[in-house]
């Protein structure tokens, strides 16, 4: 079990590891099976899946990468908190565009490293600030949408009665 004080210290640890693109520093943030779920690369289970996403495929991308958590809430074993980061993209026909997110995570927490970490954003503010074809837009937004529905706690949402 986590306490404030440590969520937050730990919450620094991911955003430094993750600003300098230390792939196994951010992965020691997780517990040996952890879990990224990036809306962008989709997800990475375990340190050397989630070291090579940052490492490999973020800092490949982008560069000038800040990335920082504020208002942190944990009651635990689960911790939530808004953050907010900026980049500029190195993808070929996105070159020097700059992107600023505004997010939310959850941090699911085991013996004080994340067990699960999800990401909640606004993607097509950042399509938007990269130039993204609308079309493309929208091709990117049905994918997410059909994501969103088949996650099992979706589904079991759905499947709940009003009021029940």
């Amino acid at each position: 079990m986590a306490t404030q004080a440590e969520f937050a210290a730990l919450l620094d640890r991911f955003t430094t590891a993750a600003e300098a693109g230390d792939g196994e520093g951010l992965a020691a943030c997780f517990t040996p099976d952890g879990i990224y779920h990036d809306y962008i690369y989709g997800d990475h289970q375990g340190r050397a899946e989630i070291a090579h996403m940052l490492a490999d495929l973020f800092h490949r991308d982008a560069t000038d990468y800040r990335w920082r958590f504020f208002d942190p809430v944990c009651n635990g074993d689960l911790g939530y908190a808004w953050s907010l980061s900026a980049f500029t993209s190195t993808v070929p026909e996105f070159k020097g565009k700059e992107v600023l997110i505004d997010g939310m995570s959850r941090f699911r927490l085991k013996d004080g490293l994340i067990a699960d970490y999800a990401e909640s954003v606004n993607g097509g503010i950042p399509m938007v600030q990269l130039g993204v074809a609308p079309a493309r837009m929208e091709k990117v937004l049905r994918k997410w949408s059909g994501w969103l529905h088949e996650r099992p706690e979706v589904k079991d949402f759905l499947a709940r009665r009003i009021g029940a």
